[in-house]
């Protein structure tokens, strides 16, 4: 009897050693190594090489040598930090509205802050060419009307319309991390500055806003980047109005003649001002003592403001109302409409775009189902992917759990550009040649919003405990089976959640996209681009209106099943 015990035991851990979950683990670093690691890679070391692949710094010379190039970038820098200021502005009274205050409508607030959150970036940017541009603009038209001048009010083609326009999509990035720590806040640190003499204002401004400075500061940051690697509204708006940043001279570039080395080259400073801020924003956020001692925060009651309360209640309609339900409005109508321009009235009613889009246009009905299937398939690859990392990461299953970690969030500090045309280098060409494919777009989605997902995935992972699948693994189930059959039905809602925000935020992207479509892997964002383009506005409109309804759609379901917040948790 001992014999066969002492027989079995090395076969035993033979099976151990090669059962088919540590494959698993191996094909998951190759996947993050072809999804992350590599394309970064390339794009350095293309920069540095001719295209006969001699080592050069003629690139550099060339992406740096005109001072046009130079301006561009300063012009992202100082964009970013615009857009950052006037986030800041928007977003701080609104998140201390809905944490600290008796504000009613805060629901209200919610939705409009989640309105702005899914409305993509170059439909904000579209909605406020429709509405203040300077010649047809409703804004400036309803101006010239009323008080009979013939000159403009408004002029979005300009450096402030370009940052006021980036700003009203981005600010609640900033809400979510303020309100994240507002909500820390224990109302003792109010009450104990009203002892001593401080007001609800004073009280607030030196005590309650110093404490989740952090937070201000690092939310500031991630909406900086977000603005310095923005495609849409700086081509849309700021191509026409002569402002050239990073993100279209990347896009000149990619014209014919292609110059991918060039422009690796100029991704470099991107890149290392995105680590430097992302390094930054992580020091603030680690800070955690600074809001709460016990990191779970004290009791806290809302601020009775009184008749102040509908004075803030104003601020937050009109944040609400510039961010969403103004472009919202004039999309809506220019999409019913045959000219935009002529304004409301029956006449100029017309169900035409809507059906030139569905039955007539030689590729819409393609691009949005090129669309849906590119999205899904790269968020359901980001989910199993994330799944996988977290649960080998939580799980303590390798030693070198830290690096997978790394690589699953790495894309979290690179500009989506950036990633782009590091896949563009690294698979276009033989021997893989995926240019033009649906899969260099899918895998771009998969890798660009994989962070997303193991952010979701690590955090539900961590608070789910490790018995059921130990007992599972007692009773001889597989370790890939545990994860298949224990783990994840455990986690389905949180899975499902993580799916829906990956889909939603692809079925939008446009500045990965547009550097690695072809002709027959258009997305509805390029389309969106195209039309506004060729100046086709009406049309341009119906098919944001689709992509909309889409979008509404999912976070509905989302909602219902998950809760209203699951787009705005910070996890």
């Amino acid at each position: 009897m001992t014999g066969l015990i002492t027989e079995a035991a090395p076969v035993s851990r033979i099976r151990v050693r090669f059962e088919p979950a540590n494959l698993v683990w191996i094909a998951l670093i190759a996947v993050l190594l072809f999804l992350v690691a590599l394309p970064i890679a390339k794009l350095l070391i293309v920069s540095f090489e001719t295209r006969a692949g001699a080592f050069t710094l003629a690139n550099y010379a060339a992406a740096y040598g005109r001072e046009r190039y130079v301006a561009a970038l300063v012009n992202s820098l100082l964009l970013g930090v615009a857009v950052a200021g006037v986030c800041v502005v928007l977003a701080v009274p609104l998140a201390w509205a809905v944490s600290r205050t008796d504000m009613p409508c805060k629901s209200l607030v919610w939705a409009s802050v989640l309105g702005a959150f899914i409305l993509p970036p170059y439909l904000t940017a579209i909605g406020w060419i429709l509405l203040a541009g300077p010649n047809a603009g409703f804004i400036n038209q309803l101006w010239r009307w009323l008080t009979g001048a013939h000159d403009h009010l408004v002029n979005v083609y300009t450096f402030t319309g370009l940052t006021a326009v980036i700003a009203l999509q981005s600010y609640p990035l900033i809400f979510i991390f303020v309100k994240s720590a507002l909500d820390m806040v224990s109302s003792e640190m109010e009450d104990a500055a009203n002892i001593l003499g401080a007001g609800t204002w004073k009280a607030t401004w030196k005590v309650t806003l110093p404490m989740v400075w952090p937070s201000i500061i690092g939310g500031a940051i991630v909406v900086f980047l977000e603005a310095v690697a923005l495609f849409g509204p700086p081509a849309i708006i700021g191509i026409p109005a002569r402002i050239n940043v990073a993100a279209t001279q990347l896009w000149q570039f990619f014209e014919y003649p292609v110059r991918v080395e060039v422009a690796a080259a100029y991704s470099m400073p991107l890149l290392l001002i995105t680590l430097a801020m992302i390094g930054l924003q992580r020091l603030l956020l680690s800070r955690k003592g600074f809001v709460s001692q016990t990191g779970k925060g004290g009791a806290r009651r809302p601020i009775e403001l009184g008749a102040w309360r509908w004075v803030l209640l104003a601020w937050c309609a009109l944040v609400g109302i510039v961010s969403v339900l103004m472009p919202l409005l004039v999309l809506l109508e220019a999409s019913f409409a045959q000219a935009w321009g002529r304004g409301l009235s029956l006449q100029n009613l017309t169900l035409r775009n809507y059906q030139f889009l569905l039955f007539q246009h030689e590729t819409a009905m393609f691009d949005v189902w090129n669309t849906l299937w590119f999205s899904a398939t790269a968020a359901t690859f980001a989910v199993l992917i994330a799944l996988l990392v977290a649960y080998v990461v939580r799980r303590n299953l390798v030693p070198f759990g830290g690096v997978l970690s790394f690589l699953a969030m790495a894309p979290f500090v690179i500009p989506g550009l950036v990633m782009a045309i590091g896949f563009y280098a690294s698979y276009a060409a033989p021997p893989l040649s995926l240019y033009g494919t649906a899969w260099i777009i899918i895998f771009a989605f998969t890798a660009r919003f994989l962070p997303i997902a193991f952010t979701n995935a690590s955090s539900a992972i961590g608070t789910l405990h490790p018995e059921m699948e130990e007992a599972a693994r007692i009773l001889g189930c597989g370790r890939l089976a545990t994860i298949a059959r224990i783990t994840a039905p455990l986690l389905k809602k949180t899975l499902l959640g993580g799916w829906l925000i990956v889909f939603i935020v692809a079925t939008r992207e446009l500045s990965t996209a547009i550097f690695l479509v072809g002709p027959k892997t258009r997305t509805m964002a390029v389309l969106l681009y195209d039309l506004s383009e060729a100046g086709n506005f009406e049309v341009l409109a119906a098919l944001g209106g689709i992509l909309l309804a889409i979008t509404f759609v999912l976070v509905g379901v989302g909602m219902k099943l998950l809760g209203r917040d699951f787009m705005l948790r910070q996890n």
